[in-house]
């Protein structure tokens, strides 16, 4: 199978080309405007990779959709902080843009998986009846649950909405064209590779690699409004693992179906991940003259600016990717958190000795 894979150098897609590539069963096109998280996997002559920006090249992206058999858009703009400095740009790359990509599809009669996010499910009902959301610890179920938007006036929620109108929108064709689509609502990912060390490279990153820096550079970790909300984390090996799953497709299950892709086990809230990082940091990679940070509380328009709003909670379930595809994850998260934390700590350590290379960077000591 030839397989079209769109934004391929983020954290997801350079994880999953080097898995396909491995697999050595498909034809992979690997397109993006960047390709640095595929040089690390160690594959990069063996990966056929495009430099291509889909804003502004749609006869050249329709030409490439028309000559694969399958289309995997991972293409996002995926940062909270984007979200609320530049929210036309975001909604105009994850709806507009991914939109073509969809018409192309239905056009050339293409298979389309495209990467949603947990978000769609915006807060959850206890929140929005103003009740205490830890005490109901309701599941998120892809064909029933409702989809609730925090207001307008917290521009943070037009990620989730582009997302969840280009959702429908692939439904939509669906039901009137035949589109032979499969949704992923990816509930935070996390493992090796997973986006960059905010004093080394500007922006504004995931949690996970802000209480990374800290522990490297001794920035303090900031608990966003007391790190009170809830996050159940999934292993980047173990989310490909349903992936993979999903493309082969067996007996086409996955066909116009929606995927969670989780581990509800692993839930836990901010704060509770901030010191579970430090008790593994101080556990196993700690040396002497490392620096100690601080946990400091900051509100939400402190650290992300004036229209910024949270998903209090995010259980998913899995139901639905264990009887379609057999799916479970393996990973609890202290060995998710060991693996990827060694992956940063053993770069952060190779870069001050000056080392090009370090082996085994992603090596899964903590199974």
């Amino acid at each position: 199978m030839k397989i079209l894979l769109l934004g391929a150098g983020g954290f997801i897609g350079a994880n999953l080309t080097e898995r396909l590539v491995n697999e050595r069963k498909h034809q992979i096109t690997a397109l993006d405007i960047e390709r640095e998280k595929l040089d690390e996997t160690g594959k990069s002559e063996e990966i056929h990779f495009i430099h291509f920006d889909i804003r502004g090249n749609e006869k050249e992206l329709e030409r490439l959709t028309a000559g694969h058999d399958l289309i995997i858009d991972l293409v996002a703009m995926a940062n909270p902080s984007l979200y609320v400095s530049n929210p036309i740009d975001v909604f105009k790359l994850n709806f507009t843009e991914n939109l073509k990509i969809a018409e192309f599809c239905v056009k050339h009669r293409k298979r389309i998986i495209q990467f949603s996010t947990c978000e769609v499910y915006g807060i959850t009902a206890a929140r929005a009846f103003g009740e205490d959301s830890s005490k109901h610890p309701t599941p998120f179920i892809e064909d029933d649950s409702p989809l609730i938007m925090g207001p307008v006036k917290s521009q943070r929620w037009i990620y989730a909405c582009a997302k969840q109108l280009l959702e429908r929108v692939l439904h939509a064709y669906g039901l009137e064209k035949g589109l032979n689509y499969t949704i992923i609502r990816p509930f935070n990912f996390i493992g090796p590779r997973i986006d960059y060390l905010p004093s080394e490279q500007t922006g504004n990153p995931r949690v996970f690699s802000h209480f990374m820096n800290a522990f490297l550079y001794g920035t303090p970790m900031k608990l966003v409004d007391g790190g009170v909300n809830y996050r159940a984390y999934t292993y980047i090996d173990d989310a490909v693992d349903c992936i993979v799953r999903i493309i082969e497709n067996s007996g086409g299950v996955c066909d116009r179906q929606i995927f969670n892709i989780g581990t509800p086990e692993n839930e836990v809230t901010i704060k509770e991940l901030a010191n579970k990082m430090r008790a593994t940091f101080d556990e196993y990679f700690r040396q002497p003259g490392d620096p100690y940070p601080e946990i400091v509380s900051v509100s939400s328009e402190e650290f992300y600016g004036k229209g910024y709003e949270d998903c209090d909670r995010r259980i998913p379930d899995v139901t639905k990717a264990h009887k379609l595809v057999g799916w479970r994850s393996k990973h609890d998260l202290d060995s998710i958190l060991f693996n990827t934390m060694k992956y940063f700590v053993e770069k952060h350590r190779a870069k001050q000795a000056g080392i090009q290379r370090v082996p085994d960077l992603c090596a899964k000591s903590f199974s």
